[in-house]
C-alpha cells in the first residue's frame, strides 16, 4: 500500500510538472503573436512596445535568482501553487484593463509565475526522479515546446473567431489555472518545515555557483543559447521575408523551427542522460548551427527548408542545458541554487540577442553582420559547452 502511495505521488508530481511547462511560455508567444492589436487596443507607444516585449527576460532574470530563498522557506509545492495562480490572475487581469501602465504591470505579475516555475522544475526532477533525469526533463521540455508552438499559432485565430485580442491572450490563464490542480493536494501535504528538515538533512552547506567555473560556465551555456533562440524568434521570419517569401510563408517557416524541435526536446534529454561525458552533444548542435547560419547567409531562399531543420536540431541546446543542470547537482538544493544562477545569468545575457540583432540589421540594412554576431556567440556557448560537459558538481566546487 505505502508502494503504492509512493507510485500515485509521482505520477501526480509528473502530470503537474508537464501542466507547468504547457504553461512556461504561452503568455508570451500569444502575446508576440498578437502585439500589433494590443498596441492598437491600448494605444501603447513605441517604447511601452519595447518593454513589454522585453519583460520575460527582465523576469526571468531577476525574479528567478530569488527562487532558491523561497524553496529554503517555503515548499516547492506551495510555491508552485502561488506560482500558478499567479500566471493566471495575471493574465486575466490583463485583457480586462484599458491602461497600457496596467497592462505592463500585470504581465509582470504572470511573468513572476513564469520566471519561478523555470528554476523549481529542474530541482523538482532532482528531487522525485533522480534515476529518470534525462527522460523526465524531455518530457517536460516537450511539453514546453508543445505549449510554445500552440500559443503562438492559435492565438491569433482564436482571437479572430472572438472579435478580440483579449480573448485570444485571456484563454491562457484557463491552462495556468488547471496547472494548479495537482500542486494542491501535495501542497497541502508538504509543509514547510518539513522541506527544511529534508534540505538540512541532505547538505548542510549553501550551495553558492557564482563561485564555481562550473556555474559561470553553465550561466554562459545557457545564456547564449537563449540569445540565439530569442534572436530566431524575433527575427527569422524578416530574414525569410527579405529573401522572398511572402509573410505567411515566412511565418511557417519560423514555426517550423518549433514544431521540429518536440521530438528533439524529448530525445535530447534522453540522450545526455546515457552519456558519460556531453562533448559529442556540445560538438553536434555546434555544427548543426554553424551550418543553419551560413546557409541563412548565403542562400536564405534556395536552402530554406535545410537551414529550418538544422536551427531546430541546434535549438536542442535548450533540452541539453536543462538536463544538465540536474546532471551537475548531487542534491535537491544544489540543483534550485545551480537553476536559479544559470538562468538568472543566462536571461540577461539572453536579452542581447534581438537587441543587437536589430541594432546591425539595421546599421547594415542587411544579414551578415547579424549572423556573423550570431556566429560569435556561438563560438562563445560551445567553448562554455564543453566546461559543463566533463562529469562533476557544483557542490564539489563551492
Amino acid at each position: 500500500m505505502a508502494e503504492n502511495g509512493v507510485l500515485r505521488g509521482g505520477a501526480l508530481v509528473l502530470v503537474g510538472m508537464l501542466l507547468v511547462a504547457v504553461n512556461l511560455r504561452a503568455a508570451v508567444t500569444s502575446l508576440g503573436a498578437l502585439l500589433d492589436e494590443v498596441r492598437t487596443g491600448l494605444g501603447l507607444s513605441g517604447a511601452m512596445a519595447g518593454l513589454v516585449t522585453t519583460l520575460p527576460t527582465i523576469a526571468f532574470a531577476g525574479l528567478g535568482a530569488l527562487t532558491p530563498w523561497l524553496v529554503r522557506r517555503v515548499a516547492p509545492a506551495r510555491v508552485l501553487v502561488v506560482a500558478m495562480l499567479a500566471l493566471a490572475a495575471g493574465q486575466v487581469l490583463r485583457v480586462v484593463t484599458g491602461s497600457a501602465l496596467v497592462f505592463v504591470l500585470t504581465s509582470a505579475l504572470a511573468l513572476a509565475g513564469i520566471a519561478v516555475a523555470n528554476i523549481l522544475l529542474p530541482m523538482l526532477v532532482k528531487q522525485h526522479f533522480p534515476g529518470r533525469t534525462g527522460l523526465v526533463t524531455g518530457a517536460y521540455t516537450m511539453a514546453l515546446t508543445v505549449g510554445t508552438t500552440v500559443a503562438s499559432a492559435s492565438a491569433v485565430p482564436v482571437a479572430h473567431a472572438f472579435g478580440s485580442w483579449r480573448v485570444g491572450l485571456g484563454i491562457w490563464a484557463g491552462l495556468a489555472a488547471v496547472a494548479v490542480l495537482p500542486w494542491v493536494p501535495l501542497a497541502l501535504r508538504a509543509g514547510a518545515v518539513t522541506w527544511r528538515a529534508a534540505r538540512t538533512a541532505t547538505t548542510t552547506t549553501r550551495v553558492r555557483p557564482a563561485r564555481t567555473r562550473l556555474g559561470w560556465a553553465m550561466a554562459v551555456y545557457f545564456g547564449t543559447q537563449s540569445l540565439s533562440g530569442y534572436a530566431i524568434m524575433g527575427w527569422l521570419a524578416q530574414l525569410f521575408r527579405d529573401a522572398g517569401y511572402r509573410p505567411e510563408t515566412a511565418g511557417l517557416l519560423l514555426a517550423g523551427v518549433t514544431a521540429l524541435g518536440v521530438p528533439i526536446a524529448l530525445l535530447m534529454p534522453t540522450l545526455a542522460g546515457r552519456m558519460r561525458t556531453l562533448r559529442p552533444l556540445v560538438l553536434s548542435l555546434t555544427a548543426a548551427s554553424t551550418l543553419a547560419y551560413l546557409g541563412l547567409a548565403l542562400a536564405p531562399h534556395g536552402g530554406a527548408m535545410l537551414w529550418v531543420a538544422l536551427l531546430a536540431v541546434g535549438q536542442g541546446a535548450f533540452p541539453l542545458v536543462l538536463t544538465t543542470i540536474g546532471l551537475r547537482a548531487r542534491t535537491a538544493e544544489g540543483t534550485v541554487a545551480l537553476s536559479a544562477f544559470a538562468q538568472s545569468v543566462g536571461y540577461v545575457i539572453a536579452a542581447l540577442g534581438p537587441l543587437l540583432v536589430g541594432v546591425l540589421y539595421e546599421a547594415t540594412a542587411g544579414w551578415t553582420a547579424p549572423i556573423g554576431f550570431l556566429l560569435a556567440a556561438l563560438t562563445v556557448q560551445t567553448g562554455a559547452g564543453l566546461v559543463i560537459a566533463r562529469p562533476r558538481y557544483v557542490e564539489d566546487e563551492t
